[in-house]
């Protein structure tokens, strides 16, 4: 409800979830499933349905103002979207949809009353949980409100099954939220092979204009306290006064937009950098198209993910498809996403000191930077979204068999 899978992800809201949603619809399609979308309608110009592929429609749901809302205004019009879908299910003989499947705890509640109605089961995924964020707040964030925890709990009381992205994700579910464990399942997500590729290192520079003999770190991503962007700004300043030489040769990249809490200081990376004289080595770019997206990955020789909490961190992901390490933050889906000390490096914490000093290791140690190079294109390998699809299309026959078994009275197994 709160963000389309049209939008660019990187900015706004649109992000991992956005690409989750679009690429495991089309390998839906692809195994013969039909696929309906509904999301906000955030422009008046904007058609009723968009076909991505055969097989899979966006329907645009007017709810309340076509410009963007911020996402604790939704809420307020979920009767409005909750209208619009049923509208839609309407226009069909009944039956038309055999389930629902909610992603994010706004959709969340539409599917719980859509389910109710149509009678079919919901599957719902979190991608983030509020109790779980508020577990890890980055300096300057907001809590989540008591709004969402409680809209989360219903959702998790009411859905049929819930996908977790990791082993992690499903136990908080289950002890943070009580999830009953026979309902919870694990699905990791995947990446896209065929886009996200290795390359050679100095034709991506060449194309992106970066120096050749560059030491490149990248931040990709929407730019809000999450995300951790203070982070790797203080651990390269940290980086240069500790080695006043690196700077010659130090690019610090960031790909994406603001977003969240960091709409509000829009040019927050640029004015940290300056405070921290980091101006020099700095290298903004807008959020790009996913084949513009893996040059940058190929361009870097490390994706720094200092995130405060993921549910999976698809980033990370796509930059070892791309033979490129990461060094990431020890928390929630990172830990699945990335293999410490084969396919990147994971950090404990969000000391500045302690991520200087990982990511100077990845400086002055080629050799090392080259094997988990190694590691990430075989570690990413293992992830596709062919196999996320599969996953899933069994976890749809898991709910649908158990409303059948629950609609003859019988007992499920």
């Amino acid at each position: 409800m709160h963000t389309s899978p049209l939008d660019q992800p990187g900015t706004g809201d649109a992000g991992g979830m956005n690409v989750y949603v679009v690429e495991v619809a089309k390998r839906l399609a692809g195994r013969g499933v039909e696929v309906e979308i509904f999301t906000r309608q955030t422009a008046r110009d904007l058609p009723p349905a968009v076909e991505i592929v055969p097989g899979v429609t966006v329907r645009h749901v007017t709810a309340g103002p076509y410009e963007e809302l911020d996402k604790g205004d939704l809420p307020g019009q979920l009767c409005a979207f909750l209208s619009g879908v049923l509208r839609t299910e309407a226009m069909y003989d009944p039956g038309h949809y055999d389930l629902i499947h909610s992603h994010y705890w706004l959709s969340g509640q539409v599917g719980w009353l859509a389910r109710e109605r149509w009678g079919v089961p919901l599957v719902h995924t979190m991608h983030t949980m509020a109790k779980v964020k508020n577990l890890s707040l980055a300096s300057g964030d907001k809590p989540e409100p008591v709004g969402r925890v409680l809209g989360e709990e219903n959702v998790v009381g009411v859905a049929d099954r819930l996908v977790a992205n990791t082993d992690a994700e499903a136990r908080e579910l289950i002890d943070l939220y009580q999830a009953p464990a026979e309902r919870v399942t694990v699905v990791n997500p995947g990446v896209n092979l065929r886009v996200f590729r290795p390359g050679p290192k100095d034709v991506a520079r060449r194309r992106l204009g970066l120096p050749p003999g560059a030491h490149v770190m990248l931040f990709v991503g929407r730019i809000q306290p999450l995300k951790g962007p203070d982070v790797l700004l203080r651990a390269a300043a940290r980086m240069l006064a500790e080695d006043p030489s690196l700077r010659s040769r130090l690019v610090v990249a960031f790909v994406g937009g603001p977003s969240g809490n960091g709409l509000a200081r829009p040019s927050h990376v640029a004015e940290l950098a300056g405070e921290l004289g980091l101006s020099d080595v700095l290298w903004p770019a807008p959020p790009v198209p996913q084949h513009e997206l893996a040059e940058w990955y190929r361009a870097a020789d490390v994706t720094v993910v200092p995130s405060y909490n993921e549910s999976f961190g698809l980033v990370a992901l796509e930059s070892q498809a791309c033979g490129t390490p990461v060094a990431a933050a020890s928390v929630g889906g990172l830990r699945t996403a990335v293999q410490n000390g084969h396919s990147g490096l994971l950090i404990d914490g969000h000391d500045p000191a302690a991520w200087a000093k990982a990511l100077r290791t990845l400086v002055d140690r080629p050799a090392l930077r080259e094997a988990l190079a190694a590691g990430a294109r075989t570690h990413a390998a293992s992830f596709g979204w062919s196999a996320t699809a599969a996953r899933l299309m069994d976890v749809y026959a898991g709910a649908l068999a158990g409303l059948q078994c629950s609609a003859v009275g019988a007992e499920c197994r």
